[in-house]
């Protein structure tokens, strides 16, 4: 018997924790841009999802997302991916394990962290290494590790 909607979404929150959504932007040109905001205290980030909308040039471009907390150094969450060409519908994700390059295979399929993240005060940060045209949305899982700690889409 299929889970009604509000069983699913249950479901999904038990497992990913809360949904939040950004709108569809275009990739940052040669420079960091914000993608989420962590405000009140500490998250754990248990999943990242990006979906390319409009293909990405064919060109050398690279991809990484970052932690950029308000006190202290960056964290780089990923390493880069070469996002040159990828087409519409292409999936992104993140293993969990800093070293491991962002995933963006083709429309088919992606990973979800096996490993949460604890993001700091500050925030979720993407960065491209050449100015492309494209453009992805994101949505990020995540739960609150300390009392009034909040996620804003930026």
């Amino acid at each position: 018997m299929p889970l009604t909607s509000t069983a699913r979404s249950a479901y999904l929150e038990l497992i990913y924790g809360q949904a939040l959504d950004r709108t569809t932007s275009a990739l940052p040109q040669t420079a960091t841009s914000n993608l989420f905001a962590v405000a009140g205290g500490r998250i754990a980030l248990l999943g990242i999802l990006g979906e390319v909308t409009t293909i990405i040039q064919a060109q050398a471009t690279t991809l990484k997302l970052s932690s950029a907390p308000t006190v202290g150094t960056a964290v780089d969450l990923c390493a880069t991916v070469d996002m040159s060409g990828k087409q519409v519908g292409t999936l992104l994700g993140i293993t969990g394990l800093f070293t491991d390059a962002l995933l963006a295979a083709n429309a088919g399929a992606t990973v979800m962290p096996r490993n949460g993240i604890v993001i700091p005060i500050g925030n979720i940060t993407w960065t491209t290494g050449a100015s492309s045209t494209g453009a992805i949305k994101w949505r990020l899982f995540w739960l609150p590790i300390d009392v009034g700690a909040t996620v804003t889409a930026v």
